[in-house]
């Protein structure tokens, strides 16, 4: 195997409006606490030759992601079927879209990011050298909590202790995975793998930054200059960090102690990691039809007409903050429900889902465009045949959560809400379907 590792600044200008956490907050970026980065891992074998990006951001939508990849072969010659774009998901970046009212995207920044992308991976194409992949599994605690089936949002002085996990840990991770990338006797690269949301910080913060793995891999590369290290985000569906919702200066201030847990799991997994073979790579994209809700247009109609009686109401104001928040998301469902009902009489079918994955020998990179929810990574994972198989969220586009059969079932925020926040109907049953696609993906990724 050959491997090169390239890096590129991806931070925007400080104004510009900041992803997550509500809709119509307009919460604008103050100042740059931790820059953006663009990082990617160009590797090769044979005759085959890909290229895995991990970007400080939120998500990118998949015709964004499209235009990075048509950049990327233009500029490298990898195709564009061999580029995996993957974002960590930090709520402290700029937003891209698509979500209605949840930040609103920058034209300059949409417009410099693919070239700005592109770049990092003509780094790393540019210093291909022959290479060692070496991998470990290391324990990684005090981080994340299961927000459907533990206490959200608790005290800080408690998360804030050496000793503090969560009442359900084994509905976290509880370890990370380490691939550690040596050239010429030295590391030249880090991809490190765990699944939680980057929501140590909230929706009072308006500091732009990668969040505590962002923050985690900066810092391990001031400890080892030259070197490269990219954070993976895996099923983070229903993984919050135990510092969430706090007020702006305790959350930057407990951002630095949440990424120092993580960097120190980091480290040992370098110092534990071991060799493995790598005696193929292959890429394989796939774009399967998932089955969706059957929403008709005559409900979506009766769904709009309830929103817009609440929003013609004597007290429904634009003003921040006394506007109810209740308002702003009927905002969003208004605005998306007449974009569902435009699309449906111009007969526009659902589109389908992207979902990609890289094998490195015994390690299988599966990406999908969800936040996947934890008891889905853990089906996918049973049934796969590979050693490593690593499932991997906000992969290549960016649709909202793939919430479990249970959180489904019920209803809410995750399965009803973010759909309509995107502008789509929500999916049917996303747990089946995607342990069943990602699971033929794996397959055929293992196949000989």
């Amino acid at each position: 195997m050959k491997a090169g590792f390239g890096k590129n600044d991806i931070t925007p200008r400080v104004g510009v409006e900041l992803a997550g956490f509500g809709p119509f907050l307009c919460r604008k970026s103050t100042a740059i606490r931790d820059p953006l980065s663009a990082r990617a891992l160009v590797v090769e074998h044979g005759h085959t030759r890909a290229a895995l990006i991990s970007c400080d951001l939120l998500g990118v939508p998949l015709w964004l992601t499209r235009r990075i990849r048509e950049r990327v072969q233009r500029e490298t010659g990898i195709p564009a079927d061999a580029v995996m774009l993957h974002c960590t998901h930090t709520h402290s970046g700029p937003a891209l879209g698509p979500y209605i009212g949840w930040g609103e995207p920058d034209q300059p920044y949409l417009e410099t990011l693919p070239q700005r992308v592109a770049k990092a991976v003509g780094a790393a194409a540019g210093s291909l050298r022959d290479a060692t992949l070496l991998h470990a599994e290391v324990p990684c605690a005090g981080i994340g909590l299961n927000r459907e089936c533990d206490r959200d949002a608790q005290p800080l002085d408690d998360v804030l202790r050496d000793d503090w996990r969560p009442a359900r840990p084994e509905l976290t991770d509880t370890t990370c995975h380490v691939l550690r990338v040596d050239i010429d006797g030295r590391t030249a690269g880090v991809l490190t793998y765990f699944g939680c949301h980057p929501v140590v910080c909230c929706q009072e913060t308006h500091y732009i930054h990668g969040d505590y793995c962002g923050v985690a891999c900066s810092a391990l590369e001031r400890e080892h200059p030259g070197s490269t290290f990219m954070f993976l985000q895996g099923a983070n569906g229903d993984v919050n960090s135990c510092v969430v919702h706090k007020p702006e200066q305790a959350s930057l201030l407990a951002l630095d102690v949440i990424a120092g847990r993580f960097a120190r799991a980091v480290r040992s997994g370098m110092s534990a990691s071991r060799p493995v073979t790598v005696d193929e790579v292959r890429c394989i994209r796939r774009a399967p039809s998932l089955a969706r809700r059957p929403w008709s247009i005559e409900k979506l109609r009766q769904m709009l007409g309830e929103k817009e009686a609440i929003l013609a109401q004597p007290h429904a104001t634009d003003a921040l903050p006394a506007q109810p928040s209740n308002i702003r998301m009927e905002v969003v469902f208004a605005v998306a429900l007449r974009r569902m009902i435009a699309q449906a009489e111009g007969g526009q079918p659902y589109p389908p889902v992207e979902l990609q994955g890289l094998r490195l020998g015994p390690v299988a990179l599966l990406g999908a465009p969800f936040e996947i929810m934890q008891a889905v990574k853990n089906d996918i994972r049973a049934a796969a045949r590979s050693q490593v198989p690593l499932v991997m969220s906000v992969t290549n586009d960016t649709l909202g959560y793939a919430p479990d059969r249970t959180c489904a079932a019920r209803g809410g925020y995750a399965a009803d809400i973010v759909p309509l926040m995107g502008g789509f109907v929500p999916f049917a049953n996303l747990h089946d379907d995607l342990v069943r696609e990602l699971g033929a993906l794996e397959a055929a990724l293992s196949s000989h």
